[in-house]
Order: structure tokens, then C-alpha cells, then sequence
């Protein structure tokens, strides 16, 4: 079986490196030391199971994971931590494994054989225990049988079409099976909805332009328009003005 080292610690990273030596039937395929290393690996290497540090800087285990759960075949999650044991009861579930910095060889052992696919029903409990999954560093779309990370930072837009949602970026576009609904609620500080069927970030907002009856915005970075509701529009009109530019 085919095991995916994540942490951002050298030291920590070459510790299972030595325990999954002498376990028999895991071998290690890889590691990365930040999320978005670990979601490229995971792409290579297709482990079985990811031992995944839940602190990193940028994106960090539980935002790993929450990308995990969203694919058609996940690997098993077994979360490392330097949490207290009063902290980790919610991980102590059927389908996610934890270990408990320094980690133990013989607990190591026992979590990969007890280890399963990590649902989103129990990453929401593990959030609820070490505090509010904060937004998205990053968006994960599927792109011809692999991942695509699209930064936050560089998405124009979110439009709904159908049960799709585009994500235009500065590089261009993919599509993912969120709502705008979960987007606009946790993305909420960064984009604004203009109209039933589209998020736009606020830093990209360039202004808004009439086409016949029809209010549009329009985006900096970008040639593209976007038709904006009468029910929003005011908003997006006052969200414009006091945009200090």
C-alpha cells in the first residue's frame, strides 16, 4: 500500500519516513511539506492513504482534506497532530485516524490498517474540535483525470450554469460542482453576488456600463462583461464607490 508523507517539518516528514520501514506492506510514495505540494503529489503518485499534518502555513490539512473528500475515489486521511488527546475526540472515528505528535510506530501501524476514506460529514466534526475551517486558499477542479489549484486570489468570477459552476481566472477557466450558495458563504468577504447566477471578486471589480436596458459590470484584467440584476444593483453600485481606486 502506497503512503503520501504531508508536513511542513523536515524532522517530522524523515520520522515516518523511518517508521513505514519497518512496517510491512507500506511504502512511502512520496511527500510534500505544503498543501498545494501535497494535492500535485497526490496526483502523481495516487497513494492509498495520506498522512497529513493538520498545521501548515498557507494551505493547511484540513483545507488538504476538504479538496480530498470532493474527489470521485479518495485516498484514506490519517491526520498528525500536536493536539492534546481532549482535543482530538472527533477524530477518533471509524473513517478518519489521528496521531498524536511524536508519533509511535505501533500507533502508526494500527491507524494505517484501520484507516478509510475521510467524508465531508467528519471533516466537519474535526473542524468543529480545533476551530473554524477558515476560506479557501485555493480552488481544486478536476481537469482531464488530474487536479487544478486556481488561487483565490486570481478568480474573477463565479457563474452558475446548470449543476456547474465556472471559475474564471486569470489563466483562464475550469469548472467545479460547488453552489454559488457554499461559495458566497465562504467566500463572502472577498466576493460580491451581482445576480442570481454569479459571484465577482471585489478586487476585480472595475465598474459598471449600461447595454441597452441591461446594467453590466465590468471586469479589470479582463474584456469580459457581466449582467448584473436589478435586485443587486445597488449594492454592486454602493460596493463600486467605495472601492478606494
Amino acid at each position: 500500500m502506497r503512503v503520501l508523507i504531508v508536513d511542513d517539518e523536515t524532522p517530522a516528514r524523515e520520522r515516518l519516513l523511518r517508521l513505514l520501514e519497518d512496517i510491512s506492506g507500506w511504502e512511502p510514495c512520496g511527500e510534500a511539506a505544503t498543501g498545494e505540494q501535497a494535492l500535485r503529489e497526490l496526483d502523481q503518485t495516487r497513494p492509498d492513504v495520506v498522512l497529513l499534518d493538520i498545521r501548515m502555513p498557507g494551505m493547511d490539512g484540513l483545507e488538504v482534506a476538504r479538496h480530498l473528500a470532493s474527489l470521485d475515489e479518495p485516498p484514506a486521511v490519517i491526520f498528525t497532530t500536536a493536539y492534546g488527546e481532549h482535543a482530538l475526540e472527533a477524530f477518533d472515528t471509524q473513517a478518519v485516524g489521528y496521531l498524536l505528535k511524536p508519533i509511535r510506530q505501533e500507533a502508526l501501524r494500527e491507524s494505517l490498517e484501520a484507516a478509510c476514506r475521510v467524508t465531508r460529514a467528519q471533516l466537519a466534526e474535526v473542524e468543529g474540535e480545533v476551530g473554524p475551517a477558515p476560506a479557501r486558499t485555493h480552488i481544486c477542479a478536476r481537469v482531464r483525470g488530474g487536479l487544478q489549484l486556481v488561487p483565490v486570489s486570481q478568480i474573477l468570477y463565479f457563474q452558475a450554469d446548470n449543476k456547474y459552476v465556472t471559475v474564471r481566472h486569470l489563466e483562464g477557466e475550469v469548472l467545479i460542482d460547488d453552489s454559488l450558495r457554499q461559495l458566497e458563504d465562504e467566500f463572502g468577504e472577498q466576493f460580491i453576488r451581482i445576480h442570481r447566477n454569479a459571484l465577482v471578486a471585489r478586487r476585480y471589480l472595475g465598474g459598471i456600463e449600461k447595454q441597452g436596458n441591461v446594467a453590466r459590470v465590468r471586469m479589470l484584467e479582463c474584456d469580459e462583461t457581466l449582467e448584473v440584476s436589478r435586485r443587486h444593483l445597488p449594492h454592486v453600485r454602493r460596493e463600486i464607490k467605495s472601492l478606494d481606486r
